[in-house]
């Protein structure tokens, strides 16, 4: 299906990184060594209804769960040449994108029988990161080739929006209303679709060279990104029409990646470095409040998912490591 391309107007207000007196918190992370180490790139957690913390072995071409109880793993064979890139779970399955095979799998974990879905257009290859839909259809992205996806379980029809050449949608997630906000990481540049229509709305970012990479929205339906290029993290207000940035801790070299936000609407994310390190931000406050490093010193940290339960902001490491920071209240 072919999106109606609209462009939204914003105005862009550029905020220096406060100095309130917010206490910093400093983090407990634990890590996990992972199937294959760094080798398999393990990537992506995300915690099931039953606290098993699912995630893929991207180069190991592996989907895998650790429990945290025993610190036991296990793992599922895919498809060769899957190279899986992302894993969600939900009460029916566990679905995971076929990054170098075009297709999204669905796994049954009690019996490690696998459905396809291929992709209705073989050269489109590279899906990226999925989300879920409230009415149990799904969500996700491919970045080199183009697109924006939507996947139907049951009757495995896929329909693909198609995103400006370059664009490479990346991040996805979900406003309180279920239409989905994507960054496009080639541009300066996050989309919104409708649901139900399809239709695209564009906005640009107030920084020409701006890469923003991930997204997180709050509880406020606020939009949330880090800027990759420039080590920055943003905020787009859709109910002004107002962006709002602020310089990430570690500078404009510091590489933000993977974020989430936790059940207080506070912001986390992963800067990169060497070792890379969780950073906080209060929302509240406009504060940093969070900027502890990783032990294993993390190498790249893509995608992270916060666990209200547990209080666990989960996330892997290209160090071959599950992590995971407790969260204080």
């Amino acid at each position: 299906m072919t999106a109606t391309a609209a462009r939204a107007l914003a105005i862009a207000v550029l905020l220096p990184v406060s100095a309130g007196a917010q206490q910093m918190m400093n983090l407990d992370i634990t890590e996990y060594p992972a199937p294959g180490g760094a080798d398999s790139r393990p990537r992506d957690p995300f915690v099931g209804p039953d606290g098993l913390v699912w995630f893929v072995g991207q180069r190991g071409n592996y989907v895998a769960y650790l429990d945290p109880a025993t610190r036991q793993f296990r793992q599922y064979e895919v498809e060769a040449g899957t190279f899986p890139h992302n894993v969600i779970v939900d009460e029916r399955a566990v679905w995971y994108t076929g990054n170098a095979n075009g297709r999204i799998g669905r796994l049954d974990p009690a019996t490690g029988k696998l459905r396809i879905f291929p992709m209705p257009d073989p050269s489109i290859r590279d899906p990226h990161t999925l989300v879920f839909h409230p009415d149990g259809t799904l969500w996700f992205t491919v970045q080199i080739a183009g697109y924006i996806g939507h996947l139907e379980p049951e009757s495995g029809q896929i329909q693909l929006i198609r995103m400006p050449d370059g664009s490479r949608p990346y991040g996805i997630k979900l406003d309180s209303h279920g239409d989905p906000w994507v960054v496009l990481f080639g541009t300066n540049r996050i989309v919104k679709v409708d649901h139900s229509t399809r239709e695209v709305t564009s906005f640009d970012l107030p920084r020409a060279e701006a890469r923003p990479r991930r997204i997180a929205i709050t509880p406020d339906d606020r939009v949330w990104y880090v800027d990759y290029a420039k080590g920055m993290l943003g905020m787009y207000d859709p109910a002004s029409g107002k962006f709002s940035e602020w310089a990430s801790p570690g500078g404009p070299g510091s590489r933000p990646y993977g974020m989430a936000v936790d059940d207080r609407g506070r912001v986390w994310y992963a800067e990169g470095g060497n070792p890379n390190h969780i950073v906080g931000f209060d929302p509240a406050t406009r504060t940093f409040i969070g900027n502890t490093p990783i032990p294993s010193r993390g190498g790249a940290v893509r995608n992270m998912m916060f666990d209200v339960r547990s209080r666990m902001l989960w996330f892997g490491t290209d160090t071959g490591n599950i992590g995971c920071a407790k969260i204080p209240e």
